[in-house]
Parts: C-alpha cells; structure tokens; sequence
C-alpha cells in the first residue's frame, strides 16, 4: 500500500469539508510580487469569440509541456525517447556524447562534455492527432532562468523525479516555479531499474515536501533489476515495452501476485481524487464506483486545476514506460483554450484583458527566450493570441518599432524549419529581430503588453579580465550574454575599473567564461569570486540634516527631518527598500519630495561598511524646510543623502550574507564525513536521510564558505559523493566575520589611495 486507507474518517472529512471546497485554493493567493509579474487562471468554460472550426480542431489537438527535474533525474534522456518514440528522429542517442553525438537536445558541445542541459531546448513532436511542443530544460540552480522563462509560455509540465533520491534541492525549486506560473504537472518516476528504486517513499515525499497531493496511476511489475514495466491502475491492464528500443506496447492480465497491489493503490486513488474533485467526493459519501471515463476525467479536472498530480512510473534509459506518459500528457495537460492568461492594456491605464486563445484575434506574442544564431538573433515567441504570417509586420510594444517577419521557423534543438505561418497557441522562431527577453509584440492594431517573467538576483561576482588587452569580441561577447540571459549581469568597478560580472552560481559563470573562449576566441583571467554581500539597519534612527551651501549666485539649501527603520522581515518582503513621505504643512515644496526620494536610493546604492548595497530599510520623512531662492531639487537630493549616510551609522548597521541550501547525497559510509565538511563550514543541518546505501544531508550554509568545497567532497567520499545548492535567503554575518570584512574593505580603500 502507498498509504493508509481512510474509510470513514475521509466520508465524515467530506461532509465537513463541502463548503471548503468552494473557497479559493490557497495555491491560487497571490503576492503583490507575482500579481504584478503574472495573472494567469484556468477556465474551459468561459464564453470566447466565435473562431473557426478548423482552428479550434488544431487547439483540441495541441499541448505545450515542458520538462523540467532536478539534475540527473533523467529529463533529456526521457525527451530522447519522446521524440524517438514520435518518430521526430530515427536513433537514440545518449546524453554526454557516448557515441560521439550526444542527445539531441544538448547540442552545446559544453552540453554533451559535461552532460548537464545549460540552456533550454525547444522541440515540436506528433502523438497519435496530437501535436506537442516541447521545451527540455537545465536541472541545475545555476540555469534556472532558462525553466523559469520556459514556464512563463507553457501549459502544462512534466516533473521528471528519480526513483531513488525523489524530491531533490532543484525539485523543490521547480515546484515553486510551477506554481508561480499556475502550470499543472504530471509526475514521472523514472529510473525505476535503479538500485533502491521506491516509488512508495517518492509518491509520499511529493505529497509531504512539495505539499501537493499525489497518486500513482500505474504499479510497478518488478524493481531494480527486474523491473518489466506497469500495471495501468484504471483499465487494470499491464503494460510491457517489447522490440530493439521498447517501440512495440504489448498489453496483458494484471501478474498474480500484484492484484491486491492494484486494488489497494485503485482505492487510494479514488479516495486522494475524492479529497480533491466534488463529483468523486459525492460518489464516494454514496459508496458508489466510479467509472473508468470518470475517473479519466477526475484526474483531468483535479490535474488542469492544480490540486493534483498524476504520479507515472518508468525507466527511459531501458526504454519503459515513455508512450504511456506520451499518453496521459495527451490526457490530463490542458489545451491552450483551457488557460487563461492576461495582458495589460497599455492605453487603458494598464487595465487587465482576458487572451482569446485563437488565431482570428489580433495578434500578441510574447517573446521569452534570446540566441546568437547562424543568422544573427534568434528569437523565440510563443503566439498567445491571432496569428503571425511571414512577411507581416509586428510591433514592438516597448519601443513601437515597426519590424518585418522576414522568416520564420518552427525549431527542433538547434534546427529549424521554415513556416509561413503560425497560430494562436504555438511557439516560433523569429530572425533578425532586436528585442529584449520578456518583450512583447503586436500587429498594431492594440496596445496589449504580456506580463514579464520572474528573474531572480545574481548571488557570486567575479573580476574578468581577458588576457589579450585589445581583445575585439571582449565587449560584443558581454553584450551578447547579457541579452540571452537576464540573471548574468556585467558592470564596470568603478574604483580598480576592473569587469565584473555577476551570475546565479561558480559553474554559471564558468560557463560564460568558457564559451567567451570558444565562441569568441577571447581567453580571460578570474578573479576570486566575490559573494553579493548586503548591508542593513538593524535599529532606528533619527536625523535632522541641513544642507547650506553658498557660491557667488544662488546657493544651495535644503533641511531635512525624520528617521530610518529597518523593514522587518517578511514585512513589504518584495521590497528591499521603501521610503514613505509625512511631510505636512508645506514645510518641504511638494516638487522637491521626489528629489529626496532619489538622494534615499543614491545612498542606498552603497553601504558604508564592505561597499555593498543596503536592502531592508525605510526612510519616513516628517519635516524640513526651504528656501525661496536656494533650494533646489539637487540641494534637497544631497541633504537627504547626507542625512540618510549620518542615519545609517547610528542604526548599528549589520553585514548580509547569502546562505544556500545545500544537499549533499553520499554512499552511507561516508555520512560521517559530509556531516564533518558542512559543519567545518560553518553549516546547519536541516535534514538528514538514509535509503539504503545512500545518505542524503540537507544544510542551510554561507556562500562565502562554500568555495572549493566540490574538491573537498570528491576527496572525502572517493570521488562519490555529489551536491546542490540554490539560494534561500540573505542573513545577518557572525560578529567576528564582520569585522573582518570591514577590515579587509578598509584596508583596499587604504591601497587604492
């Protein structure tokens, strides 16, 4: 059994639960943040405008997923099979370039050598009359705008989980992401030929650390070893991949020895659809079966609305269990006239309207993902509404420039092929387009703007120097780098006057660094990476500032009174600042408020102790005063500066520092010396798991003290153990860490004099 049964208390839960069910779903609460960045809903029964009937068949039959996992669950090799099994290629090839041309969606060489996805892939398939468009994207934190952007455009998802490690750092973080994008996932278990595979604990970990109820629809024939294939837990047939690459799906009985498998995992998913879907609840309180259709289309219902995941089992790399995941993608994902997506009219005070999903609307698409191609930008856009033709005219909504749809292509990896036009609801290359990531487009007919995507900040910066002073492609690669991903952030220090760049992670960055190499023939120098460090109040403080400065004409005066605080947290928590005006009585002439408003965020540019931005604080302006001949925006603008820089001081100001989640899994034998190397760094361990032979240890640790630490690991676990991280939060740094970053910042101030 995956779970206990629930028998009465569940009928009683039902009755008590019956007006619960109509309240809204807390997963659809917003925050100010994700309200602004998205408002996406699902719907299929809204009244549209009539389309035609040859349109709305192509939507009936088309689904836009994407794939997405923690890294190594097996996400690229399941999209081998996908299009293998599709016939979109004719060979499997697996990932790294084993067979010296690797899977077809890492075509990076970078890919192929270090067998991870760097950038997201889009491919476009056939699945019975079903048409899929396919995005497979990076595993690892370091990449994750790539899953985010691909989320933005998508309708559904495929959470790709090992069969052994189950819901990972990366999982976690994907989970997030979905649900901030309103997308619906099915689950797949894969590698179920693995050694300690439990579908059990993974459809249990689904349930308890992503919080999302879950099911399996299929039971496993065997394990490890002698895993065979499924048992479908609805028409009770098993289900077994036969041929050369498991092409060919033989159905038989239900084996012996797993009929009361299947019976008690059938009623566990009658009795989790039952807590999540009205017509399988009422059915349930009568004690009445459901039919097979009706359980099909309770898992749709609950599946499209978010409530519920399909949890599918496999193993791609034997080639198990693909066509039945083909089969609920094309079952259980919704069709792009089941979502329901907003855009902002522009004209009309950026008042929300509801995308009509079909191509006899005017066309808005929106543009999520950049490239350098062969043929100079290559755009991706996904069409949300009426249709793009080549030769036709768009218009940038940002700039209002008028552009030429000189060609267009459908792409598979990094191929292409050439289409005269596109509809509602698909995804399309554009070339020669100069557009930003998150852009939007138009035929010019509205004013309509696409909500953009979430992009998170950089947490590591490192110098960059190329080692050739007159390196030509030195700025054109920055450039370019910057346009394609909105998380790898250039800028120039002013005072060494040295390159920094910024990004999400070492191996981020080192990738950059090596594709400036390759691409671009420019080698450079690192530097040592720098952590984002920020600075914070931590106290409040008054201030009262006069800023009288006189010269030969007018001079400059401005008075300003009030205080500082810090912003507590998880108070305005999408704010790193805020600063709040009091002035009454005139005291301060209404059009100087926003010169102070702007010397506030000049101070809060730089902190005062390591240099690096201050987050976390309020300014209240409550007084001041003015002259009727000196005062000026520029006086106020430096008396607000000047108070706020006198303010901070006094608000015994702290050092943030970013702390990571760090998951660590090892060999059992080694979880002695992995908790060892996370304590030595200053560590706190959250949670600690065994699973047979492996250990899984899950720390919350500093970034600064994580560098260098892949080396240690390799070395104190043979060369076995493996990590992750991605970014949790900023906290306050130990007393004596914060001295010593003072120190060492005073003492570069100190050099460069």
């Amino acid at each position: 059994m995956l779970m206990p049964r629930f028998g009465a208390t569940i009928r009683t839960s039902m009755r008590q639960c019956a007006a619960m069910r109509n309240m809204p779903s807390m997963a659809r609460a917003a925050t100010p943040l994700t309200s602004a960045l998205l408002s996406k809903r699902w719907n299929s029964t809204e009244e549209l405008a009539s389309p035609d009937a040859a349109d709305v068949m192509r939507l009936d039959r088309l689904r836009n997923i994407g794939i997405s996992a923690h890294i190594d669950s097996g996400k690229t090799t399941v999209t081998e099979r996908i299009l293998y099994y599709t016939g979109r290629i004719k060979e499997i090839h697996e990932v790294r370039g084993r067979d010296n041309v690797g899977a077809t969606m890492d075509w990076m060489e970078l890919e192929r050598e270090k067998g991870i996805t760097i950038q997201s892939a889009a491919t476009y398939a056939q699945w019975g009359e079903t048409n899929l468009n396919i995005i497979d994207t990076p595993g690892h934190v370091d990449f994750t705008i790539e899953v985010e952007r691909a989320l933005r455009v998508l309708d559904g998802a495929v959470l790709v989980l090992c069969s052994v490690s189950g819901v990972q750092s990366q999982t976690i973080t994907v989970d997030r992401q979905m649900r901030r994008y309103d997308v619906p996932r099915i689950s797949f278990i894969n590698k179920m030929d693995r050694a300690g595979a439990n579908p059990k604990r993974i459809i249990e970990q689904i349930r308890t650390k992503l919080k999302m109820p879950a099911a399996a629809l299929q039971v496993p024939i065997g394990a490890e070893d002698s895993f065979e294939g499924v048992v479908d837990i609805l028409s009770n047939q098993a289900i077994y991949n036969r041929g050369a690459r498991g092409e060919d799906i033989v159905y038989g009985k239900v084996p012996e020895h797993l009929v009361e498998a299947v019976s008690e995992a059938r009623e566990e998913l009658v009795a989790m659809l039952a807590e999540v879907d009205d017509e399988i609840g009422e059915m349930f309180i009568e004690d009445t079966e459901p039919t097979v259709d009706e359980l099909h289309a309770a898992v749709r219902r609950a599946t499209i609305a978010r409530k519920f995941t399909p949890v599918l089992m496999g193993s791609a790399i034997k080639d198990k269990g693909i066509q039945a995941l083909l089969d609920a993608v094309v079952r259980y994902m919704p069709k792009s006239t089941e979502v329901q997506n907003t855009m902002l009219d522009i004209k009309n005070y950026e008042k929300e309207v509801a995308v009509v999903p079909y191509s006899n609307q005017p066309f808005v698409g929106l543009a999520f993902k950049l490239e350098e191609g062969k043929y100079g930008q290559l755009t991706y856009i996904r069409v949300y509404q009426g249709r793009l033709e080549k030769g036709q005219f768009a218009y940038h909504v940002k700039s209002g420039k008028k552009v030429k749809i000189a060609r267009l292509a459908r792409m598979h990896s990094n191929s292409m092929e050439d289409i005269d036009s596109v509809g509602a609801g698909e995804i399309c290359a554009l070339f020669g387009i100069d557009c930003a990531s998150g852009d939007t487009f138009t035929d010019g007919s509205t004013q309509y703007s696409m909500s953009t995507m979430f992009v998170p900040d950089p947490v590591i910066s490192l110098s960059l120097t190329p080692k050739e002073k007159n390196a030509t492609n030195f700025s054109k690669a920055l450039n370019r780098f910057q346009k394609e991903d909105p998380t790898f952030r250039v800028h120039i220090d002013e005072e060494s006057n040295q390159t920094i760049i910024s990004g999400m992670g070492e191996l981020h960055l080192d990738i950059y660094v090596e594709r400036m190499r390759r691409e671009y023939n420019v080698d450079c120098v690192t530097g040592k990476p720098q952590v984002a460090f920020r600075e914070t109040a931590s106290v409040k403080a008054t201030f009262s500032y006069t800023h009288k400065k006189q010269t030969g004409g007018a001079g400059q005066f401005g008075r300003v009174e009030g205080y500082i605080e810090p912003i507590e947290s998880g108070e305005h928590a999408d704010k790193p600042h805020e600063f709040v005006n009091r002035v009454m009585g005139g005291t301060i002439p209404a059009q100087y408020i926003s010169a102070c408003q702007k010397g506030f965020m000049d101070g809060m540019r730089e902190g005062f102790m390591v240099g690096h931005p201050i987050v976390g604080v309020r300014m209240v302006l409550e007084d001041g005063a003015a002259h009727s001949v000196d005062s000026s925006e520029l006086a106020f603008r430096l008396a607000t500066l000047y108070a706020f820089s006198e303010a901070f001081k006094a608000t015994k100001p702290r050092i943030l520092e970013p702390i990571m989640t760090v998951e660590v899994s090892a060999p059992i034998e080694f979880q002695g010396n992995v908790l060892g190397t996370i304590n030595k760094r200053k560590g706190i361990i959250v949670d600690t798991e065994s699973q047979e032979d492996y250990c899984s240890v899950v720390a919350e640790v500093p970034l600064n003290n994580m560098f260098g630490y892949s080396t240690e690991l390799r070395s104190g676990t043979q060369g076995k153990g493996e990590f992750s991280m991605e970014y949790k939060r900023h906290a306050p740094v130990y007393p004596e860490v914060q001295e010593e970053l003072i120190k060492e910042h005073q003492k570069k101030l100190a050099e460069k004099k």
